[in-house]
């Protein structure tokens, strides 16, 4: 589908790929990995022909598609939701105006009848194609993709203008997912999402047919969702069979093997250069020393990509807290009308690890907040306990940083009690090293900015530590590190998070936010969604069980409307239907007479008319031959209407 030939681009001077060649078939579901700014965005630009390489050629499939969701966020305006998103659906807008076109010439007084049979015959067409692409399925996909990706139905009719940057990605990944591309690119689309959008956006790239190219830091989604994985690594991409998992266990295994044959190699060249020094003034052992010269010369060098830097994140050992760090009693909050939490009661205990979870917008960040001082609930009390001494980290705080300092200033003014030294040695566990900790702040990219945020939590001794979307900017290597560290960490802590990878060892409670109540799971975050799925489940039944207790005059009345869709969905279809029955109806008689007149002996004795006859019933089965297949795609398509909208019932 994608051919890549010696494809090279620079970036401020320097190369970021160097002959790079690959082949990207229709079917491949690929994870892109690499280090943070060894070119993955870029590499998904040059796809999608945003960005243009040095030298080399990216030639794709004639008419592929390619959806593509970037981390800058576009700004929707204009439209409501659901026009924004059908207007990404492949012809269902220019189908939808040229039908109103041809209804309006039609009904013109002075149409000629040639200009109306030519416009009947254009308005058939349009119906066929309707019919191809599942127009009269379009509304439903459409609410299926949006409700799967957390809107609700009463956010439809709203314009996109009032949606927040988080929710503006979801609208163009909702685009994306209805336009039916042949290949999809996303550039961390995870980031803006929680578990509940995961799950479903899993589910639905697994079924996804065509060719899926993913950058994310969430091992969990991509394990799910790919089965191929590329490396981004020195200016080079590689292409390695199976998911994020197996390309790991692969990359340990060869790497064991290279430096297995690198030590066989090293000792055979030592032998070889202490040969060539003993008798290299010897004039007996001249044309061996050429020879050991040039079997030098011939050994190609066996390389190992070196260990990628990674943080290196030691959290202080902090000061005993009382047993009970936090205490919540009755605690509810308010935005004007809008009432977010409603009677949260909660006692977290010491050396708990919790996880907050919950849909977006259910006020998991709002809950860190509160617990964390940054906000006043509207009523009830927090109360801390002995000792407890709290640390924040939050969504926000990279972009609150001073963008005018640099980052030993910005680490300074955090603790003024440090060494230059002690801090340049903190910034390097961070993988800022020589004169990179005299940026300002304002050159530094997102993900930098959050790794100069996560340093300055280390600065403070706290034994309640508070983090809201830790791992957004950081890459599978530093988060594998932040991972341990707070395994490890022996204080409490709460994390709001829907990496389920990185939560799975650290967490040991999840706290649920839903509908303005908090539940507490006593179990880590695989238990959770385990009871989650017990719940839907238990959720789904009583609701089958509601619908079958629901008396017979509503059933009467959802079957009567029922009959009504169906009716109006199908009858231009059931309509064609009958004509071809007709047809076949004639042809068949037709072809039984002929089969009778063929079996006459006054008819098969006689050459020339049993010719004729014969001549005829051929033609008869030729015509029969596209009404029954006519036939059969009619019969499909309304079956297929009908147990579509049975379904959605």
């Amino acid at each position: 589908m994608i051919d890549i030939k010696n494809l090279s681009i620079q970036f401020t001077g320097e190369n970021l790929f160097e002959n790079v060649n690959l082949k990207i078939a229709k079917h491949d579901k690929i994870a892109l990995v690499g280090s943070n700014g060894t070119g993955k965005s870029t590499f998904l630009k040059l796809l999608n022909s945003i960005e243009i390489p040095e030298s080399g050629s990216i030639s794709k499939q004639k008419g592929i598609t390619i959806g593509y969701l970037p981390q800058d966020l576009i700004a929707f305006k204009g439209f409501t939701l659901f026009e924004e998103v059908k207007s990404a659906i492949p012809n269902i807008k220019v189908l939808e105006e040229r039908e109103i076109e041809i209804i309006d010439g039609l009904n013109q007084p002075d149409l000629l009848d040639e200009d109306r049979e030519e416009l009947l015959e254009e308005l058939g067409e349009i119906h066929h194609k309707k019919e191809e692409i599942d127009f009269y399925l379009a509304d439903s996909k459409i609410e299926k993709v949006l409700e799967g990706l957390g809107f609700d139905k009463k956010d439809f009719p709203r314009k996109t203008d009032e949606f927040s940057g988080g929710w503006q990605m979801r609208i163009q990944l909702a685009q994306i997912l209805l336009a039916e591309n042949d290949l999809i690119l996303l550039d961390e689309p995870t980031n803006h999402l929680d578990i509940d959008t995961l799950t479903w956006l899993e589910d639905f790239l697994q079924e996804f047919k065509g060719a899926l190219i993913i950058v994310s830091h969430d091992r969990h989604f991509v394990n799910s969702v790919t089965n191929k994985t590329l490396e981004v690594f020195d200016k080079q991409i590689n292409f390695f069979p199976g998911n994020y998992g197996a390309y790991l266990k692969f990359k340990d295994e060869r790497d064991i093997q290279l430096r297995a044959l690198q030590k066989t190699q090293e000792k055979k060249i030592k032998d070889v250069e202490k040969f060539i020094e003993r008798f290299r003034y010897k004039s007996t052992k001249a044309k061996q020393v050429q020879s050991r010269i040039k079997q030098l010369e011939k050994l190609d060098s066996i390389s190992i990509s070196e260990e990628e830097k990674r943080i290196d994140i030691k959290f202080p050992e902090p000061p005993r807290s009382g047993v009970l760090p936090v205490e919540i009693n009755n605690v509810s909050l308010s935005y004007g009308n809008l009432q977010v939490l409603q009677g949260v009661n909660l006692q977290i205990e010491r050396g708990d690890k919790i996880a907050i979870v919950g849909p977006n917008g259910a006020g998991k960040t709002t809950l860190a907040k509160i617990i964390g001082s940054k906000l006043k609930p509207s009523s009830g009390e927090l109360t801390y306990g002995h000792n407890t001494l709290v640390s924040y980290y939050e969504q926000e705080v990279a972009d609150a940083l001073n963008p005018e300092y640099d980052l030993i200033d910005t680490l300074e003014e955090t603790n003024d009690k440090l060494s230059i030294g002690q801090i340049r040695t903190i910034l390097g566990s961070f993988l800022f090293s020589g004169d990179d900790v005299f940026k300002k702040i304002k050159v530094l990219s997102g993900g930098e900015k959050s790794r100069v945020a996560l340093a300055n939590l280390l600065l403070t001794k706290s034994n309640l530590i508070i983090l809201d979307e830790p791992t957004n900017h950081l890459d599978f290597s530093s988060k594998g590190i932040l991972q341990r560290a707070l395994i490890d960490f022996s204080g409490t802590l709460i994390i709001v998070s829907h990496d389920i990878d990185f939560l799975k060892p650290i967490t040991t409670k999840v706290l649920e936010i839903r509908n303005r109540h908090v539940k507490l799971f006593v179990g880590g975050i695989e238990y959770y969604l385990q009871k989650r799925k017990e719940i839907a489940d238990s959720e789904s039944a009583e609701i089958l069980n509601t619908g079958q207790k629901t008396n017979r005059k509503d059933q009467k009345r959802a079957e009567a409307e029922l009959r009504q869709q169906k009716f109006s969905l199908t009858k231009d279809l059931k309509a064609k239907l009958t004509e071809c029955e007709k047809k076949i109806s004639k042809l068949e008689i037709e072809k039984k007479r002929l089969e009778d007149e063929l079996a006459d002996k006054n008819i098969f004795s006689n050459p020339q008319l049993a010719k004729e006859r014969n001549y005829e019933y051929q033609s008869i089965k030729l015509l029969l031959e596209p009404e029954y297949n006519l036939w059969t795609e009619l019969s499909h398509q309304i079956e297929k209407i009908e147990n579509n909208l049975t379904t959605n019932l």
